[in-house]
């Protein structure tokens, strides 16, 4: 196995952890990094990250094998003459953005098909930056990959190696298709999430009944309308027609549920609500995918002054750490009074076994 040089133009959350995950996952790889933010390079040469940081889109990366961009979709378009003027030949070119007809068609316009993988690795988090990258972020992660049709086989199979390499799940798709796709499982649920969470806020009474006694259901469902919505308006513009294809097709699904439920049909809303529940309960239960999974435990506890402490602290002496505790005080579909949500699985699945051992009755809220 030969070394490889990465560069990286732009190391946020997403560029972060994938230089990290190299690092983890290769003796022999040697990251080139350039951001906008100085201290972003100075911690990732700091932290062993980056072994070369670079004061521009210059020379330095000429070495590169593999070069990664991972500015923001606009960032990254910008970036490309530079890019263009340094790179080496043979060098593989790719991204990290969630859309991809954008930068291929950016790609095209710029001459460098035979060299250009899109790359989209379905991970993230609401933390952003450096600061909050990790290798694992990538763990059995779907990553998809949408070569060019004049990229050559062999640098294809070379970059599914490097990618499954970091414990990321490779998958080759069109560049159109992965926009389709990912309007219908990413896209359009944000849509439909925070257009939810506005029509209770206009519907609400002044006094904020709705809000108040908001259940389970409508924070699972509405979670991800707490996402960044620069990041949101930029992928509706760049994929705005298959977000708008889909929207109306989820539209016309809407109308049909009305009319059955004012017809009164109970056979066919029963179908309705049977179908997409064994449709859902075929999915696989993983964190990989674009809509993060939450890790939650449930739990009742008693109301006595010092609950509440008893438990956050029996989990920072076991080296715990806690994202966010809450209290449900509506029951309509909460396992216990106490929700406590954690930053990954493996956290929650001891936080569980330790208050199991110490007589607490807990649910795992996925």
């Amino acid at each position: 196995m030969s070394s490889l040089t990465c560069g990286f133009i732009g190391l946020g959350l997403i560029g972060g952890s994938i230089a990290r995950a190299l690092k983890a996952s290769r003796q022999d790889i040697r990251i080139i990094a350039w951001d906008p933010h100085q201290g972003t390079l100075s911690n990732a040469q700091k932290e062993g990250v980056a072994d070369i940081i670079a004061s521009a889109i210059d020379n330095s990366f000429s070495q590169c094998d593999y070069l990664f961009l991972c500015a923001p979709v606009k960032g990254n378009d910008a970036n490309l003459a530079a890019v263009k003027t340094v790179m080496k030949p043979g060098c593989l070119l790719t991204d990290v953005g969630s859309v991809k007809a954008a930068i291929h068609e950016a790609i095209h316009a710029a001459g460098l098909d035979d060299c250009f993988i899109g790359g989209h690795p379905m991970a993230g988090s609401e933390r952003v930056g450096f600061i909050n990258s990790r290798a694992s972020l990538l763990e059995n992660a779907y990553y998809i990959l949408t070569p060019t049709a004049s990229v050559p086989g062999e640098k294809v199979s070379a970059y599914r190696d490097l990618v499954a390499q970091m414990g990321a799940i490779p998958l080759i798709l069109d560049y159109r298709q992965h926009d389709y796709i990912t309007a219908a499982i990413s896209h359009l649920p944000h849509v439909i999430a925070a257009t939810l969470v506005n029509l209770v806020r206009e519907k609400d009474s002044e006094d904020g009944i709705m809000k108040m006694i908001a259940a389970g259901g409508f924070k699972d469902i509405t979670r991800i309308a707490s996402s960044q919505a620069g990041v949101w308006q930029q992928i509706c513009l760049t994929n705005q027609d298959n977000i708008s294809s889909l929207l109306s097709d989820y539209i016309g699904m809407l109308t049909s549920f009305r009319e059955k439920l004012e017809q009164g049909d109970p056979s066919a809303l029963y179908r309705s609500f049977d179908d997409a529940r064994i449709y859902r309960d075929s999915f696989l239960n993983a964190s990989s995918g674009p809509i993060k999974r939450s890790f939650c435990i449930s739990m009742e506890i008693s109301d006595k002054s010092g609950a509440l402490a008893r438990i956050t602290a029996l989990l920072a002496e076991c080296g715990i750490s806690i994202k966010n505790v809450a209290i449900a005080h509506n029951r309509e579909s909460e396992d216990g009074v106490l929700k406590i949500e954690f930053y990954e699985e493996a956290p929650m699945t001891r936080a569980s076994e330790i208050l199991k051992e110490k007589g607490y009755q807990v649910s795992i809220r996925g």
